[in-house]
């Protein structure tokens, strides 16, 4: 009856669905999953069934977090359209079994394929990539148990023209880098763990007969990325044993992520130093231990570079501006720009100089002229105050910035200075941010609209203009610059935190207000703001930023107490595209009123809380998993039992896996001593994208893989 009473509607507005041109109908349908469009919306009627297989909308085939796939629609979309599919990414589908990566066979004229986080054996790798001449671009893991000897010589001969491999490593193997003897671009994640489950200590040689070396005369671009661990980095200097050897002369990227102390050998010094000597590169980032107290950055040529990340480095401001910038040059190449942690980046220099001093105004200037179309740019992790010298405040300076679509700043960069001055510390600053004893104070009511706001003239802040200058941002992440997760990689949880910086003091809820002005924003990280009061601000962006995706929520206000749960309530009502919400808060009450909140979030897949003392309620979290069908990831670390945080978790496992294959959850005490063992078995994609809190703007090079 819906049907026949939408029809008619439609005729009598005189609007056919199927009455648009097939250029229109076809821009409508490249939103639909692909899934959907060949085993469902092309069933429907013959000129959908027509459109549904035009070549625009198979020849890119993403089950990328296509939480709904499952064996048998894999099977049956590879059936259907398997010849006409020319790139397939199957990334993060941890959830599908191996045999399903059987059916890629019939995928024969295969140019690029993504299975990252699948699982794939050495000898499904071999019988696929035997069938697939025209691969070029390859994305796999490498588990333990993976044998390279049991590649056959079609195989080989499939990898031999690959010319962009990317491999994540779980254990220390070159994987089927030796095989491929074309390779262009190299990207490699290291995440293999210093012990096995049992405890034994793991070792960074390589397995018996994999001695075979690497390929790299034709390499233009090589990016290493490290998890924290010894053994990756011994594994990763095999890898770059033979770059120092001989450095390809088409090198134009050469990345090297790695957290903590990454030091520089006799083999890495001549690879730098052939560098130096041989090549131009275009993109740019060295573990810091390769460049503190060196002189590397003054030889290296730079052609048109688009990246650049000095995270954690001590790089001076002037030696940013002299060896990178040349002075002042012209880079209106660089998009993405990575100095978090980079302490003293915008000071001329940093021997004699305390990481809480003011910033030098004119080298953040030079930055901001000569890197004008910087879209990406990351400087969390310092302390950049401003000095009171009017129209050189950080914010003002970065509002020239207006082709900016992510940027991540320290919560004491956004301080008004002239504010601070003229007023004197309020009972709110001076609360401890501590667990001891709890301090009574007043709560100054705040408005909840944002016409309130505008009345107590916050438009006058140097934030406020900021956010009202970078209307097409889309990512902001405003983060503490002593603030460290409760939750690190390999580690027992952090227990206790540093307090915040004495000119973050103010930040609060007027900021948060602020934010609401980005009407494009996609995704947002608050972390350590200590004087929100109400968090009044959330409901703002609530209302206002309607494209909101993904929500990172973390120590705000006072640590002792969550103050901002009821405007948190309110925000959540008006979310409907939310689909990521990581909270990390002590004494977080996960209760019924929290998720009846939540369950207006239609469009939410996971969720993460992270608390300290924290409490959840069981009967709470079944309904919100019942009326919330989408969502697929819930992690909650938080100060419940094992007992109860393990029933919770069969009960929900038991209730919904079915009906969800992709279906992750995991519940267990923060505190626990097995916490890390826990860990381990997240799948990567959640574990990397929302479970564990980082800075991500400009973490990498823009588009790096496809």
């Amino acid at each position: 009856q819906d049907i026949v009473s939408g029809e008619s509607e439609e005729e009598s507005n005189g609007v056919n669905l199927m009455e648009f041109s097939d250029e229109i109908l076809l821009h409508i349908l490249s939103y639909v999953p692909c899934t959907d469009l060949v085993l469902n919306v092309r069933r429907t009627c013959r000129k959908l069934a027509m459109l549904c297989l035009d070549k625009s909308l198979t020849h890119t085939v993403i089950l990328q977090k296509d939480y709904k796939v499952n064996k048998d629609k894999v099977k049956q979309l590879m059936r259907d359209i398997g010849k006409e599919i020319y790139q397939l990414n199957m990334a993060g589908c941890y959830w599908l079994p191996s045999s399903t990566i059987d059916h890629v066979t019939r995928c024969k004229n295969l140019v690029k394929l993504n299975l990252s986080g699948c699982h794939v054996t050495s000898l499904r790798l071999s019988k696929m990539l035997s069938t697939l001449q025209h691969l070029r671009s390859l994305a796999i893991d490498v588990n333990p148990g993976f044998d390279a000897s049991q590649l056959s010589s079609e195989c080989k001969a499939t990898l031999s023209r690959v010319s962009e491999l990317k491999q994540t490593l779980y254990t220390p193997s070159y994987g089927v880098v030796p095989c491929c003897t074309s390779l262009e671009k190299l990207l490699l994640y290291f995440e293999i763990l210093d012990r096995s489950r049992e405890g034994f200590m793991l070792s960074g040689q390589l397995m018996v007969g994999e001695s075979n070396v690497p390929h790299y005369q034709n390499l233009r671009v090589f990016y290493a990325r490290l998890a924290p661990g010894y053994v990756n980095q011994e594994v990763v200097r095999l890898y770059l044993a033979v770059l120092s050897d001989r450095t390809p002369e088409n090198l134009h990227a050469f990345l090297i992520s790695a957290p903590g102390s990454f030091a520089e050998t006799g083999a890495t010094k001549n690879l730098l130093d052939s560098m130096a000597r041989n090549v131009r590169l275009d993109a740019l980032q060295l573990p810091k231990a390769w460049i503190n107290g060196s002189g590397l950055l003054q030889h290296l040529k730079f052609n048109n570079p688009f990246y650049f990340s000095f995270s954690r480095c001590t790089l001076s401001g002037g030696h940013l501006i002299q060896r990178v910038i040349n002075g002042g040059k012209d880079l209106k190449s660089l998009t993405s720009l990575n100095l978090s942690g980079c302490v003293h980046c915008l000071a001329p220099e940093s021997l004699f100089r305390k990481a809480e001093d003011d910033i030098d105004s004119s080298i953040l200037e030079s930055l901001v002229v000569s890197c004008c179309n910087l879209r990406h740019l990351n400087l969390s992790a310092a302390h950049h105050h401003s000095s009171e010298s009017i129209g050189n405040h950080l914010c003002q300076l970065l509002s020239r910035l207006k082709h900016l679509l992510s940027l991540a700043l320290p919560v004491c960069s956004i301080t008004d200075v002239a504010a601070n001055v003229e007023k004197p510390p309020t009972a709110s600053n001076l609360v401890p941010q501590t667990f001891g004893r709890k301090v009574r104070i007043g709560i100054q009511t705040y408005p909840r609209n944002l016409a309130d706001q505008a009345n107590q003239k916050i438009e006058s802040s140097v934030f406020w203009a900021l956010m009202g200058s970078l209307r097409f941002l889309e990512t902001l992440e405003i983060i503490g610059s002593s603030f460290s997760s409760a939750m690190p990689r390999n580690e027992p949880a952090i227990r206790n935190s540093l307090p915040p910086c004495v000119r973050a003091q103010s930040v609060g809820d007027s900021e948060v207000a602020a934010i609401s002005q980005l009407t494009y924003l996609q995704s947002l990280t608050l972390a350590q703001l200590p004087n929100i009061l109400t968090g009044s601000g959330l409901i703002n962006i609530g209302l206002q930023c309607q494209h909101l995706r993904t929500l990172s929520l973390a120590n705000l206000g006072m640590m002792g107490k969550v103050v901002y749960m009821s405007a948190l309530m309110d925000m959540l009502k008006h979310c409907k595209c939310l689909r990521d919400l990581r909270l990390e808060q002590p004494y977080f009450c996960a209760g019924a009123q929290f998720f009846q909140a939540l369950s207006h979030c239609s469009s939410l897949q996971r969720l993460c809380i992270v608390s300290r003392s924290g409490t959840l309620q069981s009967d709470a979290v079944m309904s919100f998993m019942a009326n919330c069908l989408e969502v697929i990831m819930c992690h909650m670390f938080t100060g419940e039992s094992l007992t109860i945080c393990k029933n919770l978790q069969q009960s929900i496992v038991r209730s919904f896996q079915a009906d969800r294959p992709a279906l992750n959850v995991v519940i267990f005490p923060l505190l626990h001593e097995d916490l890390t063992e826990v860990i381990r078995d997240v799948p990567m994609r959640h574990l990397d994208e929302i479970t564990l809190f980082k800075s991500r703007v400009a973490e990498e090079p823009p588009n790096l893989w496809w």
